[in-house]
Parts: structure tokens; sequence; C-alpha cells
């Protein structure tokens, strides 16, 4: 199907989707730094999550000097009351929404050999805390000093996947990502793993009835995205792409190092990230552990891919390609349902890119969105919308697809350095299919 047209069914009459989401204010409480440093000082988005509970209302979380905001929401994208403050909280590495409050994947102090923060979950109800449970510390040796965090829950436990740093053990020193299961109340459940994907540059996270939750990490060891689920990310762990991977910097991060998972209703998957490609990869031997792999990229800048899984621990087929542009760089990659069969893929563009060590600057051109079917190809022309996507996409009971986001025009012309600079209002986002 040609891209610039889209029909509804075979047969049907050509319709074109209305892809200009419409958008509410919230203002707020404090000030959000919507700016956060990436690898080589990149500017990325500070996230944020908006999160649909059963009933149909919205949080959104954001961080602030006094720790994490989380914002109750109508439907509509209105506020509907004052902010619950999590105190003494840094980073938003999830959320999910109940009907009676919510629970959040955030940092919280801890006493370590490295001074740094632990994770953990924090469950608030009718506006109290009613749990606050660390997932790192002494007895594990281990901290959490960035997340780059997933949280999911399937209606009976929550799923909190995110990075660690090593305090002592066989790991001391090193970064991994640990997968951990925690009860409605609390409680630390068995499953999941302690030390998985090296120098974990990307995650994914989706929560499934039963078994393991669906994941999938960026492994700089092992060069490149790959399924996860269930299994610590060992050596054979299924390929999605093969990247230039190294601390820092994966050459297909998801945006900010979080990635989204789609499940269709047959039970394949899908994810989109911003790829350089592979020209060629092997194995590293120099690597006496036989684990590490050398890739060449194939492109200077970052295109657009989507890849399928046919099931939750299968690799998928060849990734989709939807941009080639040489010249054009290409970030902030996400994707979302959209109505029964089609998803929409969205990112940030920029011309005249300039790239060294894997990152680069340019000149800001817009945000896109666009529609691909299950097997990625078009379902719509590329449609450029003033509404950014600056974190976690929520999809309502009709397929609505909302979302928050600082209203300010991006720049990538170069680096960030210093502090973020902030807004007092969101732009909540709604795109109905």
């Amino acid at each position: 199907m040609a891209v610039g047209a889209w029909y509804a069914t075979a047969g049907a009459a050509t319709t074109a989707p209305n892809l200009a989401p419409t958008s509410t204010t919230v203002t707020l409480a404090a000030k959000f730094p919507y700016l956060s440093a990436g690898y080589n000082n990149t500017r990325e988005w500070t996230r944020t999550t908006t999160a649909v509970a059963p009933n149909g209302t919205l949080r959104v979380a954001w961080p602030a000097a006094d720790g994490v905001h989380v914002t109750p929401l109508t439907a509509a994208g209105k506020r509907s009351g004052a902010d619950t403050v999590v105190k003494g909280t840094k980073e938003v590495g999830g959320l999910v929404a109940h009907n009676d409050g919510f629970a959040l994947l955030t940092r919280v102090a801890d006493t370590n050999k490295w001074k740094e923060t632990a994770a953990a979950v924090v469950r608030y109800t009718n506006g109290r805390q009613t749990f606050r449970t660390k997932l790192t510390g002494t007895a594990s040796h281990d901290t959490a000093p960035l997340l780059d965090g997933q949280l999911t829950w399937n209606g009976s436990k929550y799923g909190a996947y995110f990075v660690v740093h090593g305090a002592g053990g066989f790991a001391d020193g090193h970064f991994g990502d640990k997968l951990s299961y925690v009860s409605a109340k609390g409680a630390k459940l068995s499953g999941g793993w302690s030390w998985g994907c090296s120098h974990n540059e990307g995650i994914a996270l989706h929560a499934e009835t039963t078994g393991a939750f669906t994941s999938l990490c960026f492994d700089d060891w092992r060069s490149g995205l790959f399924v996860s689920t269930g299994i610590g990310a060992p050596d054979t762990a299924p390929v999605v792409q093969r990247e230039q991977c190294w601390a820092g910097y994966c050459g297909g991060t998801f945006p900010s190092r979080t990635g989204d998972l789609v499940k269709s209703a047959t039970g394949r998957y899908a994810t989109a990230f911003a790829s350089r490609g592979a020209a060629s990869a092997k194995k590293n031997p120099a690597d006496t552990s036989g684990r590490g792999w050398t890739v060449k990229p194939r492109t200077s800048t970052h295109q657009v891919a989507v890849a399928f899984m046919k099931n939750r621990n299968s690799a998928p087929g060849k990734a989709v390609y939807l941009t080639s542009a040489a010249g054009t760089e290409n970030t902030n990659v996400h994707v979302a349902p959209y109505g029964k069969d089609r998803l929409l893929v969205s990112w940030e563009s920029m011309k005249g890119a300039k790239c060294v060590s894997g990152t680069c600057t340019g000149t800001f051109t817009g945000t896109h969105l666009r529609l691909v079917d299950w097997n990625g190809k078009a379902q719509s022309a590329d449609k450029v919308v003033n509404a950014r996507i600056t974190g976690d996409i929520a999809v309502l009971r009709d397929g609505t697809l909302t979302w928050a986001y600082a209203p300010v025009t991006p720049t990538y012309a170069k680096p960030l350095t210093g502090a973020s600079p902030t807004t007092t209002t969101l732009k909540v986002a709604r795109l109905k299919p």
C-alpha cells in the first residue's frame, strides 16, 4: 500500500484518518524540569507517565524538586483534585493508576557504599501511602542510581523492571538490570531476576495474566535489542535487532531508555525504536567471555524502525524501517495501539544532522505521526503535529490515546549543559481513532 493513502477495509471507501490531537492545559503546583541530559549531554525529554484507571480517570506522574507529583485528571484530561506529592522520591520509573490511587516506581534514599538511591514501589490509596517497598539494598548487593524503568500491573501483581548498580558480590561496580514482582499489598514475590542485561540501555515491559511478564532490553555487552522474557537475558535470548552499543549509549535505544511494547488481540507484539542498524555484527574476539559483540552501524543517523514478535518468547522477523533520509536524525520514537488493528508510530526529526560518537545535533523539523498495520505497512501519510510525546501513553476504554507533555518547542541545536529549563503547565493530548 502506498504511503499517503489509507483504506478502512478492502473494498471500503477511502477515508483519511484524523491524526490531529486535541489538548487541555493543566497548571502545575511546582516547577517541572522538562529536559534531561543523556549520553554526550544529548537533549532528552524528562519522562512524564500517563496512566488510566479501570474507571477511566487518569493520573500523570512528573518529577519536581520536592518529590514526584501525581496529578489526578478526569478522562477528558482536566484536573480533578490536588497533586499527591510522594516525598523523598526522585524519577518517574513507571506508574499504574487504580480507582482509589496509584502505584509508582521511583527512587528513594538508601545507605550503601556508593551513596546512591534505592528502587522502590510506592502505593497510595485514597490519598495515603499504604506501602513503600524497596527493591534494592544491602542484602541484594545493589543500588538504583537511575531507573530507566517500567512498572506494570496484571490485576494481582506488579512487575518492576529497572537498572541496577552492583554494590558488592559478583557484580560489584557493574551495571545490569533487575525484574521484581510485588504483590497488591507490597510484598516481594518470587520470579524475575536479580541481574539481567549488562549496562541495560533500554527497557520495555508488558504485563501478562499468567507466567513471566514480557520484556525487552538493549544490552551493550551483546550489542542490541533482545527478548529477555522470564530468562534474565542469557546469551541465548532471541535477538530483535543488533545495534552498536556501549555503556551510556546504544544505537537503537528507546526514548530516554524506556520503550513501548504493544500486544495485539492475537498475541503478537510490536515495538518501535530509533535505529542505526547493523552493516556487520560479529563476536568480539577480545572478549574472553564469548558474549561480547562488535557491531558496525549501517547509518550515521537514526532511522525509525518497527519490529514484530509472534509471541512473547520469539525473535521477530526483520525490522521494518519507516524512514531512510541519510541526513535526517530521528529520535523519541513511540508506538501505541490505534483502534483494533493498527498502530500509531510517532517520532521527532531534525535536519542537517551532525553526528559524533553516536549522538546527533540538528534543526528540529517536527513531531511525526504515522499509522501502520501489524506488518509495518503504512496506513496513512505522515502528519506533522504541534503536540510532543514525552513519556508513556495511556489507552482509554474507547481506544482514545492520551498523554501529557511540556508545551515547548524542542531544540536539538546543541547538547544540554547546566540545569534544565522548567515549566509550570502541562498539555494533556487526546487522539481518538
